[in-house]
């Protein structure tokens, strides 16, 4: 299956949602998946939408990575799979205040994931744009980062001075010449770790952190990893920065967006310099 997505050219965090839907979707009935009917997959659709009532960009996951691998990969183009659909909803996203943010952030014990969640903040990264952020993605010449996001579409996001600095600081704790978030190693000393790749940490394990760190604030709220990337952009708006360029930062496209980012200043850049770098700055 993974193989066959990135023959498609299908994005690293598309394929990870892929397989973890499929996954679920075995473990659910405690069989290999290749073995389920169609009637069963079906069940487990309304089982999603009815007894779990996951949100839409949940179940849109599920019955994409599901889709995926009974049609394309096994020539199972059952009728259930194009039947159902993601419930039609219009909610707006849920904001943490400055305060809540860096109360939550305070609370997460464990470095590597409290550097990536403050990165994922004061950049309004998406979950796994941060988890995959690359040594070379920084430039602190410039101060910004480069981010790959959705189909492998490039942009650049103001770096915060003050961010740039937890980074570098937190380098220097695992030294790895690939990743700026590797996952855990065996080996106590960064010059024994620096000789090996261990990949960058996974989806799963910041959003255990934050689940964690969210119970421990005492913040009655349902944040998500993705609520840091919504708070951003409110923050900036709150703060005078322009819909279009934070639409930029955030990587949205659409063609009214894109004629009006070719029309944007540098001093309307150069404005938005300030308060980009008061995320960094605590209530």
């Amino acid at each position: 299956m993974i193989e066959g997505m990135e023959l498609r050219g299908y994005a690293p965090s598309t394929i990870e949602g892929y397989v973890h839907a499929v996954a679920q979707l075995s473990g659910h009935y405690h069989r290999s998946p290749d073995r389920l009917a169609e009637r069963e997959v079906r069940a487990y659709l309304l089982y999603l939408k009815g007894e779990k009532q996951v949100a839409r960009g949940t179940f849109s996951v599920a019955l994409g990575g599901i889709r995926f691998f009974y049609h394309q990969l096994l020539g199972r183009p059952w009728e259930s799979l194009y039947v159902a659909k993601p419930r039609h909803e219009k909610r707006l996203p849920l904001v943490l205040s400055r305060e809540e943010v860096w109360h939550i952030l305070d609370q997460v014990t464990i470095e590597v994931y409290r550097v990536c969640l403050t990165t994922i903040y004061c950049c309004g990264l998406r979950l796994m744009e941060g988890a995959r952020l690359q040594v070379p993605d920084v430039d602190s010449a410039r101060g910004v980062l480069r981010v790959q996001g959705k189909r492998r579409k490039e942009r650049e996001v103001p770096l915060p001075e003050a961010t740039l600095d937890l980074l570098r600081a937190h380098w220097r704790t695992h030294r790895s010449p690939t990743w700026l978030f590797p996952r855990a190693s065996r080996h106590r000393t960064p010059e024994a770790a620096d000789t090996q790749d261990r990949g960058p940490i996974t989806r799963d394990s910041v959003q255990s952190a934050f689940r964690r760190a969210v119970t421990k604030s005492g913040i009655h709220k349902r944040a998500h990893v993705h609520t840091l990337r919504h708070s951003y952009a409110t923050h900036l708006l709150e703060d005078g920065v322009s819909l279009p360029l934070i639409q930029e930062y955030l990587g949205h496209s659409s063609p009214r967006t894109t004629a009006i980012y070719t029309h944007l200043t540098r001093e309307i850049r150069e404005a938005a310099r300030d308060p980009v770098n008061r995320l960094m700055q605590r209530p």
